[in-house]
């Protein structure tokens, strides 16, 4: 039996994003201690259920204060040398960033860790941005030549990596699917009477929901029975909307606004074609593979991490980066032929059974830690 530390920066992705990962780490006799920011009674009885236990840790997951994160590696390097772990895994920027200094500098063993996606980091920015950009991209390089293995969940992030010097040797990258979808508790539903749209994202511009909301303005006008729906939580990002904005659009009766949803399921249940126009750096949208397993048709942009989710035209459509008319083009192609959305739908759901089922996707994490 081994002690293992996983560290992640959010803690509801914990359970959303690797509770099955961590059920097969209980399962195969292995200790295990979940660490995140501001963890949730519901999240800690989740994992006390599944055998895992969970300390909070000190993050700012959006911040950027030097001082800050001076204290979060600080923290992280007692959680880590309070539970001597043998292994340690971290996902997302700062916990892979922090986390994997502070496991070197605590003499872990083996040390992992799962590029996510990037965001707006390693990928451009202007004045501020772009300094910030140039220090995350040196810790990056401090941080994971520390790393046994380095999870990628698409080939972009993997070859911009590769490519920026980012890794030891190309043998420390592992490119899985995504984090994985359970096809079992995610299964395919009717679809609704009238054609509806969705999106489920953080509140932030570069998830394309602006580029969502003028599509939907569009259509509406002329598909007055077409409903347009948003599912997400508001974020402390830079790009994050602001309430007003939202409320602006509901009140215009552009869209409907669920709020953050704790269980999506009936939201995708009650959609017809899953929409996700991020320009984004993701690593594999959840939300996307979600809906997949339910078995919608997916439009999504032909950027790193959603563009392996869709085979276009099969089971939904690719379109450009910001590209309104494109964007409403797709969407009307299924007002327009609804005998399409089982087509598609039922496509969508055999791509995730095949390439994104999280048991599989585990086994590839479990294997190259050599668990």
């Amino acid at each position: 039996m081994a002690k293992i530390l996983l560290l992640g920066s959010y803690s509801e992705s914990l359970i959303n994003f690797r509770g099955k990962l961590l059920e097969e780490f209980v399962r195969r006799g292995h200790e295990v201690l979940a660490c995140a920011p501001d963890i949730s009674v519901n999240v800690r009885q989740q994992l006390s259920v599944i055998g895992v236990q969970c300390k909070e840790i000190k993050l700012s997951r959006t911040g950027t204060n030097p001082l800050h994160d001076l204290f979060t590696l600080t923290d992280f390097y007692k959680t880590i040398r309070e539970f001597g772990p043998e292994y340690f895994l971290a996902y997302t920027v700062k916990p892979v960033i922090y986390g994997s200094i502070a496991a070197k500098l605590a003499r872990v063993p083996n040390i992992y860790s799962i590029i996510t996606g990037l965001g707006n980091v390693v990928v451009g920015g202007t004045g501020v941005y772009r300094l910030i950009n140039y220090i995350v991209k040196k810790l990056y390089v401090l941080s994971l030549k520390n790393n046994h293995r380095v999870f990628f969940q698409n080939p972009d992030d993997l070859d911009l990596f590769e490519s920026e010097g980012y890794l030891r040797n190309k043998k420390q990258a592992v490119l899985i699917n995504g984090s994985g979808i359970d096809i079992d508790d995610f299964r395919p539903e009717v679809f609704p009477d009238a054609t509806t749209f969705l999106l489920i994202a953080r509140l932030i511009a570069d998830k394309g929901i602006r580029e969502y909301v003028e599509a939907a303005r569009e259509l509406k006008k002329k598909y007055p029975n077409t409903f347009f729906r948003l599912v997400g939580m508001f974020d402390s990002n830079p790009q994050a909307l602001k309430e007003e904005e939202i409320n602006g659009w509901v009140s215009d009766g552009i869209i409907e606004f669920l709020g953050e949803l704790r269980d999506v399921k009936p939201a995708i249940a009650d959609s017809s074609v899953y929409v996700l126009p991020s320009y984004y750096r993701e690593g594999t949208p959840r939300t996307v593979l979600e809906a997949m397993a339910m078995g919608r048709p997916i439009i999504t942009t032909d950027a790193p991490g959603c563009r392996e989710t869709v085979e276009d035209g099969n089971n939904g459509f690719l379109i450009p980066v910001k590209n309104k008319p494109a964007l409403i083009r797709a969407m009307e192609y299924f007002i327009v032929n609804s005998e399409k959305l089982s087509i598609c739908g039922k496509e969508s759901r055999k791509i995730a059974v095949e390439k994104y089922d999280v048991h599989k996707v585990n086994k590839m994490i479990v294997e190259a830690m050599e668990l």
